[in-house]
Parts: structure tokens; C-alpha cells; sequence
């Protein structure tokens, strides 16, 4: 018996350490650690420049094209991990995905990514071919302030990840990519009872998915 309460003691205090806010654990701009399922507004830390959402651009009919808005705090996102933990860490895989779909869409409003286009990889709702299986993870970008990046990494091969950018096209959109250029550097804030006013705009004209869902 004693033996079996060491070694459970033994394995929680060997998880608990290896994910404590020191060393692998994402936090949000409270001081609190991510959550997994957790929805978030994901912002740039840069401005101008205000959090990311889903718009129409090119021959696009439905808004499929996540970008970058210049003010706001833009459409909350859910972080998902398949990992059985209640967290996301640093270098965890971990999708992401609107909580607000567009009318036009397909559920749930997945991030994905859309090679074969102009702008390189591109990052676009779920609807699209030629999409590349994969997930996204966090990386710290200053070890002084709570600034990370997003980077994609291809399904079954985590050594190729790629960071997330900011493609600017001739119609002004800031359409996130795959790339090394203008790399998008951001925090999460906790979305809550006080959406912005484009969010709630959206809430009212877009399916609005619940976290379990």
C-alpha cells in the first residue's frame, strides 16, 4: 500500500514539475495558464494591429481567410490539445479553431493550411483542398514578457515547423501564412462576458460554437 501511494505521489510531482509555469507552461495575459479546451483572443503584440478573425478576400464567396485585424481584439478561438491534460505548454500540438463560423461554412471552423496559393501557405477555415494535415504549437518569443509566436508543423514531421506571418495583399488584408517574414508575435487574453463590439456583431450573424462542441 505504501508503496503504491509513493509511486503515485512520485508521478504527479514529476508531471506537475515538468509543465510549471517556469519552464514549458503558456500564459495568458492574466498571469494564468492556458487552458485545454480554452477559448482566447489571440492578439498581436505589435501595433497597430488587434486580434485575428475570418474575412472574404479574393474570389472568395464565404469568408474563409483568417487575418489580422487592425484594431479589436477580433473573434475568440478555441485551443484544443488531444493530450489528456488540462493545459497547453510550449511546443505542445494543439488545434485552433473560431468560436464564431461563418453562416456560409462548414462546422466547425477549423484552422487550416492551403498550400498552392499566391501568397504561400496560407491559413484558411475548413472548406478548402489542398490543405496540409498538421497542428499548430506556441513558442516563447521574449523570455522577459509574455510574447509567443504560433508556428504550423506538418503531420509527422515536427522538425519542419513553419511560423506563422503576416501577408499584406493589394487589398490591405493582413492574411496569415506560413512564413519567416513579418512574423506574428502575440498574447491571449481570456475571452469573456465583454466581447468587443465586432465580435458581438458576429455572434449575432455567424453559429456560434460552444467549447465542447
Amino acid at each position: 500500500m505504501k508503496n503504491t501511494i509513493f509511486s503515485a505521489l512520485f508521478l504527479l510531482c514529476a508531471f506537475t514539475t515538468s509543465y510549471l509555469p517556469s519552464t514549458t507552461a503558456v500564459v495568458d495575459t492574466d498571469g494564468d495558464i492556458l487552458q485545454n479546451p480554452g477559448t482566447y483572443f489571440i492578439l498581436s503584440v505589435f501595433r497597430p494591429g488587434g486580434g485575428v478573425e475570418f474575412a472574404a478576400t479574393g474570389n472568395e464567396t464565404c469568408p474563409l481567410t483568417v487575418v489580422q485585424t487592425l484594431f479589436g481584439r477580433g473573434f475568440p478561438a478555441i485551443l484544443s490539445s488531444r493530450l489528456r491534460i488540462p493545459f497547453i505548454g510550449e511546443g505542445q500540438l494543439f488545434s485552433i479553431l473560431f468560436r464564431i463560423v461563418p453562416w456560409c461554412a462548414t462546422t466547425p471552423s477549423k484552422w487550416t493550411i492551403v498550400e498552392g496559393l499566391p501568397e504561400s501557405p496560407a491559413v484558411k477555415l475548413t472548406g478548402y483542398d489542398n490543405t496540409v494535415p498538421g497542428e499548430f504549437k506556441i513558442e516563447k518569443a521574449n523570455p522577459f514578457h509574455n510574447d509567443y509566436t504560433l508556428l504550423f508543423c506538418p503531420a509527422g514531421e515536427e522538425s519542419k515547423c513553419g511560423h506563422i506571418g503576416i501577408h499584406f495583399d493589394d487589398d490591405g488584408n493582413r492574411r496569415l501564412v506560413v512564413s519567416e517574414e513579418n512574423i506574428l508575435r502575440v498574447q491571449f487574453q481570456k475571452f469573456g462576458s465583454s466581447a468587443p463590439d465586432e465580435a458581438s456583431l458576429a455572434l449575432k450573424k455567424h453559429h456560434v460554437l460552444s467549447v465542447s462542441e
